[in-house]
């Protein structure tokens, strides 16, 4: 058989270089590429080849065509989405517990997890006021500019905290973009929520959202996710955020003891 190199410069057998080229495709209509022409670009594969491949996931429910609009993700994949997040026992476990803070509050609950220096969304249910979020279920994000990646920030050792506050605040980040406060602020304010457990996001990943968030514990007493409170400015003035902080921990620390952690 036939070998290709990948980027990393290992051979690769023409099978897999297949399978990845799909998922390459899979991954770039996610990205909102629909078109032929555009798809056969982001892949470098010309366009019948291209068009044999696009037909083949269709054909297989991977992807749904739109007649003169372009090539949407299809069904099997939202099955196969669904299934993954009720094989994270995290998100089933946290669930109930989440659903209950929603429902006490009417805001928007997140359960996210750090992947490769990211928040990672595993979970969201949407408040009762009407409010529409740019964060969803899949979506990954800065640590340092987010509730819940502040929250994740807590059970990592300080010295983590400078290289993640940087790569949210690099050099040049035009003014009036959403951004963490300057470094020895955000240190200040670190180990504030390090003393009272729970942490604030203040329209530092989207204008107009706040957030309060905390840490999941495992039986490990490591931190292995986060929840986190969302809303807009007039439904999170200070005083509420003092006053939800509290709550968002004893539900963290809930989801936290049934996975076996023990207070101290």
């Amino acid at each position: 058989m036939a070998e290709a190199e990948s980027e990393s410069g290992k051979p690769q057998g023409a099978g897999t270089q297949t399978l990845l080229r799909g998922l390459t495709l899979l991954n770039c209509v996610a990205a909102g590429v629909g078109d032929v022409k555009g798809i056969a670009a982001h892949l470098g594969t010309p366009r019948s080849t291209t068009n044999r491949m696009l037909a083949s996931l269709v054909a297989e429910g991977y992807l749904h065509h739109v007649p003169y609009k372009g090539y949407l993700l299809g069904p099997k994949l939202i099955q196969l989405g669904m299934k993954a997040l009720e094989q994270r026992p995290l998100v089933a476990i946290a669930r109930p517990h989440i659903e209950e803070l929603a429902q006490a509050t009417g805001d928007t609950i997140h359960l996210g997890v750090e992947e490769n220096g990211e928040v990672f969304y595993l979970d969201k249910i949407s408040g009762t006021r009407g409010l529409e979020m740019r964060s969803r279920t899949g979506q990954r994000m800065p640590l340092a500019s987010t509730g819940l990646g502040k929250a994740l920030m807590l059970g990592m050792v300080p010295a983590r905290w400078p290289a993640l506050h940087a790569l949210t605040c690099p050099p040049g980040l035009p003014d009036g973009r959403p951004r963490p406060a300057d470094w020895p602020e955000f240190e200040a304010q670190m180990a504030r929520y390090v003393a009272q457990g729970w942490a604030m996001d203040l329209e530092e990943n989207e204008l107009g959202i706040r957030c309060v968030s905390a840490p999941v514990r495992d039986g490990r007493a490591q931190v292995v996710a986060a929840i986190s409170i969302a809303s807009a400015v007039p439904y999170m003035p200070e005083d509420r955020m003092a006053a939800l902080g509290p709550l968002v921990r004893a539900t963290a620390e809930a989801i936290s003891k049934d996975l076996g952690w023990t207070a101290p």
